[in-house]
């Protein structure tokens, strides 16, 4: 048996190139080819190691709600047509067909606009669903008052469904230019109302947390003087999400009643919930407790059994407070 040459070339494993070009597929965002960047408006969602999973309950959630309110998806004529008429091309032309359905399709590309589109992130376990036509901020406000009044819960992987209405370049300067117009709506005079700004940075390290946001508190108080800071329960919370170079923004309603935007904790049963809206119970219990004992206050005819009477209604209803805690 001759000896191998010297010079001679192993031979890898078959499955070694395609593992190869598996490792290197970008991630954030489910596929789709696009990625985001400024200018774009959508919805950014969170989710927990399995995005193309997260992709389609994102379509499934966000189609079932785009329907109710803004009606079915209306699709061009044009678009119809790609999925109908080019397929009856003969055999013999398959070639000449295929290169007429691929010119087709780009140069459908911007009339062809979905509703929802799933666009690459650019950060891990973060999908970017890109709207057209509808209120990023309405549609999930609906979304999650729903959600958090039947209790009813819809999504597995999905974590944080946070609405984007505008979208700009993630540097000091161009946020600074961007909010000035962005806020008015909310907090330009006369608009006001109480705030807070919350901000998350991913693939990002040149961005100060801590400028962002005094420089933003800035330009909501120069809008008008009466918007105020509120860190425990704000009207509105201004929502600062950076991703590499491009900054997400949003100004919602009811970010802390939502759980910071959270499906799978805005359906679970809150204690607080309960303890906001206590006091048809506990009225009820004390009255049961009080009502006899101001008859014996009545009564009484001397003074010393009337303060102990007192004492022991004022002592009776904080147990009962305790009891329904």
């Amino acid at each position: 048996m001759a000896a191998a040459e010297p010079g001679a070339r192993k031979r890898r494993p078959k499955g070694h190139f395609a593992a190869a070009g598996r490792a290197k597929r970008p991630r954030g965002g489910g596929g789709g080819g696009r990625q985001l960047e400024a200018g774009m408006r959508g919805i950014l969602i969170t989710c927990n190691m399995n995005e193309r999973k997260c992709v389609g309950e994102a379509y499934s959630l966000l189609g079932e709600y785009g329907d109710l309110l803004y009606g079915p998806e209306q699709f061009s004529d044009h678009e119809e047509r790609l999925s109908g008429s080019d397929r009856e091309e003969d055999e013999d032309d398959v070639e000449a067909a295929l290169k007429k359905e691929v010119g087709q399709i780009r140069a459908s590309t911007e009339q062809k606009l979905r509703r929802f589109q799933s666009v690459e992130s650019g950060a891990n376990n973060v999908v970017f669903i890109r709207t057209q036509g509808i209120e990023p901020e309405n549609l999930v406000h609906h979304i999650l008052k729903d959600m958090h009044t039947t209790k009813k819960k819809k999504t597995r992987v999905i974590l944080r469904m946070l609405p984007i209405s505008g979208t700009c370049k993630a540097f000091m300067e161009d946020m600074k230019k961007y909010t000035e117009t962005f806020f008015e709506p909310w907090f330009k005079a006369p608009n006001k109302g109480t705030f807070q700004i919350v901000y998350k940075a991913r693939n990002n390290s040149h961005m100060s947390r801590e400028e962002v946001i005094k420089e933003l508190a800035g330009i909501v108080g120069s809008l008008n003087p009466e918007n105020k800071v509120d860190l425990n329960n704000p009207e509105y919370t201004v929502v600062v999400e950076i991703i590499k170079t491009v900054c997400c923004l949003s100004v919602v309603r009811d970010y802390v009643l939502f759980r910071k935007y959270n499906l799978q904790e805005v359906v679970k049963s809150n204690k607080e919930d309960t303890q906001q809206n206590p006091s048809s119970l506990t009225e009820e219990q004390n009255s049961k407790v009080v009502k006899p004992e101001t008859e014996e206050e009545k009564s009484s005819k001397e003074v010393k059994q009337e303060n102990k009477n007192q004492g022991e209604i004022e002592a009776e209803p904080k147990g009962n407070d305790a009891l329904t805690v």
